[in-house]
């Protein structure tokens, strides 16, 4: 209750942002602060961008802050309402639509419509950062969630060509599933599939999308279509007939089982080339198998926004730093540094070459659709999923499970 207290407080606080005193000095210069969470080699890399803009000219400073991710969610509203925040902040891209509806954000979309660099955004990235037809963050990082393969397994089973579709993903992963006493448990699985709790959430919408389902559309609840249940008959059927992955599996789950040679597949994101790579695996990337209808894979994003501490200057500011984030060359930087696909349709495979794990995820980026684009409350929302497609794998009935997930996440979306 403390804490409902005191974000509906900051709320309340947050529609006086906009009158904030500037930071900008008597000579026209302006300070901006931008808090990011990026705490890892990623960060330093977005830190040299930083300064390197902050020389490129000499009207506008920008001060990075890192912080945790938690530490932001838990405490930007507060520093806003008391004008302590930052002008700029970076968020996992769920976040934003929250941010958004509590006015701790200012709308961009003057920015996507008159900026160039802007203009060469994938578009799924930048729906990532739509919340009621409106654009009020731009991304620093939209990545499809990928499989990633166990090459001398592969080799061993005679499996020599990666999967294209659900029938051939599930046959090759009969071929990877070795169960060599009989006793119905294998000792290797073709496929680590987690039914709960999965990386980023997305490998369920992943696979709706797939057989051409949707989780919400036009906020409405559609996670008990016909489509939807459909795919969970079809992989309840793989996992408990065919065996070719444990039941009851998280994401954690998943990424253990591969690492331990004890899965050839897995679905994950690109910290599995590390992961694969620290356990001596000699591993492949490839886009998820096409499904009966399409060939899509969820994106994992981060989004940067403008907060409404900003004044009209800093508002000025902080676009100009985005635009010189989002040319061409700063842009592929960012892709090889952060070790994510290029945010720019204009930056191809072969300019990223350097880095084969970012030359892969640019290969197949094509297939990424934005998850649950400008939903305020997703993470009620794929609970209520989570439970369905945990409870479909280990035997219920998936018609049943999805009205009852319908019913929660309708909910969830009026809260």
């Amino acid at each position: 209750m403390a804490t409902l207290a005191v974000a509906v407080t900051a709320t309340a606080a947050l529609a006086g942002c906009s009158t904030s005193s500037s930071s900008t000095d008597s000579n026209g210069h302006i300070d901006l602060t931008f808090w990011h969470g990026y705490t890892e080699a990623d960060g330093k890399v977005l830190d040299g961008i930083v300064d390197d803009y902050n020389k490129s000219q000499d009207k506008v400073t920008i001060k990075t802050q890192v912080k945790t991710w938690d530490v932001i969610d838990d405490t930007l509203l507060t520093a806003l309402s008391a004008n302590k925040g930052p002008q700029i902040v970076a968020m996992p891209a769920e976040r934003l639509p929250v941010y958004a509806s509590k006015k701790a954000l200012v709308n961009l979309d003057d920015f996507y419509a008159d900026d160039k660099n802007a203009a060469e955004i994938s578009e799924q990235a930048a729906a990532m950062e739509t919340v009621d037809g409106a654009k009020y963050g731009v991304p620093t990082g939209f990545v499809p969630l990928s499989v990633f393969y166990n090459k001398a397994l592969f080799e061993a089973a005679g499996v020599t060509e990666f999967p294209e579709t659900w029938d051939e993903w599930v046959d090759a992963a009969k071929k990877l599933t070795v169960d060599q006493d009989g006793d119905g448990t294998p000792e290797q699985y073709g496929l680590a599939l987690a039914d709960h709790a999965t990386v980023g959430n997305g490998v369920w919408p992943s696979l709706f999308a797939g057989n051409g389902g949707e989780i919400v559309d036009d906020s409405k609840s559609v996670i008990d279509s016909p489509e939807n249940v459909e795919t969970l008959e079809y992989w309840s059927k793989a996992l408990n007939d065919d065996k070719i992955s444990p039941t009851g599996l998280d994401g954690v789950a998943t990424d253990k089982l591969f690492s331990s040679g004890k899965a050839a597949m897995t679905i994950g994101g690109p910290w599995m080339a590390s992961v694969s790579t620290e356990n001596k695996i000699d591993y492949g990337i490839a886009a998820i198998p096409a499904g009966p209808v399409a060939q899509a894979s969820s994106g994992i994003g981060v989004s940067m926004a403008v907060t409404a501490q900003a004044s009209t200057e800093e508002q000025k500011a902080a676009q100009d730093f985005f635009s010189y984030f989002f040319s061409k060359d700063v842009a592929t930087e960012w892709s090889l540094g952060s070790g994510w696909p290029p945010l720019r349709t204009d930056v191809a495979a072969a300019d990223v070459s350097s880095n084969p794990v970012v030359a892969s995820l640019t290969d197949i980026s094509s297939t990424t659709k934005a998850l649950l684009p400008g939903v305020i409350n997703s993470t009620d929302v794929l609970s209520a999923m989570d439970e369905a497609t945990q409870k479909a794998m280990a035997g219920g009935d998936p018609k049943e499970l999805l009205g009852s997930a319908s019913t929660a996440i309708e909910k969830a979306l009026k809260d």
